[in-house]
């Protein structure tokens, strides 16, 4: 019993059952729609549906999650390749507003949050990585025994 007199849940992520449908689905689609595709192809393909799984999962209530659901479902072709081109400069002393640039570009819709909106996606999208982690490690350890 939890302190408002309820019974306690066994499983308080709930959302990682559906973390696991949503990926198997996904991956019953990638291997339904072209068996013999190369394997740099396949690999994107799988990428893809587990991001998509893992945003579906989590569900629109948080911005990375949307973001990234409507950057997939966005055509391939408008997409550009970049190209980059590093060129050498002295190391620098990393900021903390260079830090929180750095995490701006990585959380999927974080370049226009406030800090404090920020911390609390980046949280929750590192939650939802590890659970993806762990869901695919398990599916390696299912598969390779």
């Amino acid at each position: 019993m939890t302190a408002t007199g309820s019974p306690g849940n066994p499983n308080p992520n709930l959302s990682k059952p559906m973390l696991v449908h949503h990926f198997l689905r996904a991956l019953a689609r990638v291997n339904r729609a072209a068996p013999k595709q190369s394997h740099a192809r396949r690999s994107r393909r799988i990428r893809c549906a587990a991001y998509a799984s893992m945003a579906a999962a989590a569900g629109p209530g948080r911005r990375w999650s949307r973001v990234l659901l409507r950057r997939l479902r966005s055509s391939p072709s408008s997409h550009r390749r970049r190209i980059s081109v590093r060129v050498a400069r002295p190391p620098r002393i990393a900021t903390a507003s260079s830090r929180v640039e750095t995490l701006r570009r990585l959380v999927p819709g974080g370049r226009s949050l406030g800090y404090c909106s920020l911390l609390e996606e980046t949280a929750d999208y590192v939650r939802w990585l590890d659970a993806q982690v762990q869901l695919m490690q398990s599916l390696v350890d299912f598969f390779s025994s």
